[in-house]
């Protein structure tokens, strides 16, 4: 049956000692919800319904981008089981699996939730707990099994014998899978006679058991999987988690890493065989990167598409297409909308910017290329720039085939240069170049004989 996954967004965070609610936090190159949207996707959810409360408006503006999650704000913040109830109510959901994740669970795969979902899929049983059993269980609650292995109870830490914190070592990592059906039915019984008053999704377990339904656990077999993000420094931990596991399995098809520790890639980030990647490269977005390329030191790419044998050394990229055997950097900014076409070449301190330049054209140093469509075979001067912008509006400039540029050369848009044209070092471009044709602008040259030594003079003698 189709799966409903809510995803618990509401708390403050408040050990993040933020501005901003902890889900927001980055994890590589994404916040901490939405690498549980993401796997509750993946995993093949019909619906993601995100609760928000603290700072509702800021991570609806985030998550306005995943078109297919809903928000349902909870606006007293009143626990777990209320925050769920708030979901249930304002999205309508009656029927199928019901997955309840945690917002701040980075590391949970979409196999797990998938598998989370079949456990309550079959009518067998009505609920699941997710469990795991970590090196050091102190401080999580512990799920107690009856003879048939369903669950008899959880026990909190805190109510925990000696004997129980010894022997019970599967752990609750705090989140739920429900026949849809039996959870609209029954969670409005679930009360808040406690010492914070507050209504608690665990407490389902004892409601549907005290109705005859069973409830079962899907074990992660990597703890790790269950462990949430509470501070700043179990964000940090978590990130390298994640960076090493993307990273192992990138090594495992066939990329090199120099030192895997410094180097960060997303999830959805492809990157062929036989391509090397540098120190401090990151890879974010929906970057693809073919074969046989050497990414950095020091490169950041994030949503780009890169072909095969490219080279870029330090090189910031975003929004952009390179085609094969490019050569790029170091120092290089590459700005969205820049197409780099097959054999360019980008060089040191070079920006560009909703470019193409051409096939084997190079702009090789202390150049901005901005507007701009670019021929085969250019050749631009250092320190030319294409003047784009008229303080209202953005203006194109058209280079042909076979161009030369020299240095120091202002291209003034709205202007084209036909092919083979030649322009002079320290020109200013402000109309219309023809094919094949020499544009010179520059002042007469000036020599005055013994000038500057008799100023020389003067200066010592005081004299204007």
């Amino acid at each position: 049956m189709p799966m409903t996954a809510i995803i618990l967004a509401a708390g403050e965070g408040t050990r993040m000692k933020s501005r901003h609610p902890k889900v927001l936090h980055k994890l590589l190159d994404r916040p901490l919800v939405s690498w549980v949207t993401r796997a509750a996707r993946m995993a093949g959810a019909e619906r993601i319904i995100v609760v928000v409360g603290h700072g509702a408006d800021e991570v609806r503006a985030h998550l306005s981008a995943e078109k297919d999650v809903e928000c349902v704000e909870q606006t007293e913040r009143l626990g777990t089981g209320h925050a769920a109830r708030v979901a249930i109510e304002a999205a309508g959901v009656s029927s199928g699996p019901v997955v309840i994740l945690n917002g701040d669970l980075p590391l949970i795969s979409p196999e797990t939730v998938r598998s989370f979902a079949d456990a309550v899929s079959d009518g067998s049983h009505a609920a699941a707990i997710l469990t795991m059993t970590p090196p050091d269980p102190f401080g999580y609650g512990r799920v107690e099994l009856a003879g048939d292995g369903t669950v008899a109870r959880i026990i909190e830490q805190k109510d925990c014998t000696d004997e129980q914190s010894a022997e019970l070592l599967e752990c609750n990592a705090g989140c739920y899978a429900f026949d849809g059906a039996l959870l609209a039915e029954h969670i409005g019984e679930i009360g808040n006679d406690n010492a914070q008053h507050e209504y608690y999704l665990p407490d389902m377990v004892e409601i549907l058991r005290g109705h005859g339904h069973a409830t079962t656990i899907v074990h992660c077999e990597d703890y790790r999987e269950g462990l949430g993000t509470n501070d700043r420094i179990q964000l940090a931990e978590l990130t390298a988690i994640a960076r090493d596991r993307i990273n192992a399995r990138l090594m495992s098809e066939g990329v090199t890493m120099m030192d895997p520790a410094t180097t960060w890639v997303g999830p959805d980030v492809t990157v062929g065989r036989d391509t090397v990647l540098l120190p401090m490269t990151m890879l974010w977005g929906e970057t693809s990167v073919g074969e046989e390329c050497v990414l950095g030191p020091n490169t950041r790419l994030t949503n780009c598409t890169v072909a095969d044998n490219v080279s870029l050394e330090e090189t910031v990229g975003a929004d952009v297409t390179i085609e094969r055997d490019v050569t790029c950097g170091p120092r290089a900014y590459l700005r969205g909308g820049a197409h780099v076409l097959e054999g360019a070449h980008v060089g040191t301190h070079v920006e560009i910017k909703n470019s193409t330049i051409g096939r084997g054209s190079k702009v090789p140093h202390l150049s901005y290329i901005g507007d701009c469509t670019m021929g085969a075979g250019v050749n631009i001067g250092g320190g030319s720039i294409t003047c784009n912008y008229d303080g209202v509006h953005k203006n194109r400039t058209t280079i042909g085939d076979n161009v030369f540029i020299g240095s120091d050369t202002m291209m003034v848009a709205p202007v084209n240069i036909g092919d083979g044209a030649l322009v002079g070092a320290s020109s200013c471009v402000t109309k219309d170049v023809p094919a094949d044709a020499l544009y010179l602008e520059r002042a007469d040259q000036r020599i005055v004989e013994g000038y500057a030594a008799r100023r020389l003079e003067r200066l010592k003698k005081g004299e204007a």
